[in-house]
């Protein structure tokens, strides 16, 4: 017998699979694995360069979820239309996971541990992974396929960018114990090491250099590599001279994300205060 992954590939590949009820019946499959946790879009693999592997086939899935969905209504009567492939979450108390009353939507596959708060309105899209203790504040998004760590907490209208395409692209990751401060914008397959600390309003992509003060460093996303945020690092948002042409002449700057410091003991001090709202 076929394996999932092996399935998801064939009707992914195939042109007639919307007609096939066992491409839907494979995507189900898939889609009931993601919410449990048992498959990710991208994993810890300690020997990849990034220490993460991308799941090309899973991000396969999803996208064949939305060619074999049809629109139909949605919301329990709100005015939604979506595709019926991809209908909200729904959870019991005994999953231990806190949506806060007041216009969140979870999207189906999308997974969430035990401990999550959601404060409304927020957002998870399909493919997501978020695990133990992590909060996401109101206004809060988690794209599609976003991988989020433990104890994480993503502050009032921060985002996390989606990644399905490109295939192979890795998609935005935070690992655990980062703190995201408001309105922060991290895309484009970022990965954010342990402990980190991006202050309010830090955007981070892959064309942007982030300035590493402390060590001297610039930290920049390649063909090969997206953009790291080593461990512990505290980010804020910065700005660098324009060094020629007009901008120079007119004293322009630009937008640059900037690694202050590393995180400490007073670091630490100072996000306290998250343990008190779980």
């Amino acid at each position: 017998m076929s394996t999932l992954k092996e399935r998801i590939e064939t009707y992914f590949a195939s042109t007639s699979a919307i007609e096939d009820p066992a491409a839907m019946s494979a995507f189900e499959e898939l889609r009931a694995a993601l919410e449990w946790g048992e498959i990710r879009a991208a994993e810890p693999d300690p020997e990849s360069p990034t220490g993460w592997r991308v799941n090309a086939w899973v991000k396969q899935g999803i996208l064949l979820g939305f060619r074999l969905g049809h629109l139909t209504p949605s919301g329990d009567g709100l005015p939604c239309i979506d595709k019926h492939t991809y209908p909200v979450r729904r959870f019991k108390p005994e999953d231990g996971i806190r949506v806060v009353i007041g216009g969140s939507s979870i999207r189906a596959g999308a997974y969430l541990a035990k401990g999550v708060i959601c404060a409304p309105p927020m957002y998870i899209n399909a493919g997501a992974y978020v695990d133990e203790g992590t909060m996401i504040d109101s206004h809060a998004l988690v794209g599609s396929c976003a991988q989020v760590g433990k104890r994480v907490h993503l502050s009032a209208a921060s985002q996390l960018g989606g990644v399905l395409e490109p295939i192979n692209a890795s998609p935005v990751i935070l690992e655990d114990d980062v703190l995201v401060g408001g309105n922060c914008g991290v895309y484009e397959g970022t990965v954010v090491r342990r402990r980190a600390v991006l202050a309010a309003g830090t955007i981070l992509t892959r064309g942007t250099p982030v300035y590493d003060v402390p060590n001297g460093v610039v930290h920049r996303a390649n063909a090969e590599m997206p953009l790291i945020i080593p461990e512990g690092a505290v980010v804020v948002p910065g700005a660098r001279a324009v060094s020629k042409g007009k901008g120079q002449d007119w004293g322009l700057s630009l937008y640059t994300p900037i690694i202050v410091k590393y995180r400490d003991e007073k670091t630490d001090l100072s996000t306290a205060l998250e343990d008190l709202l779980r």
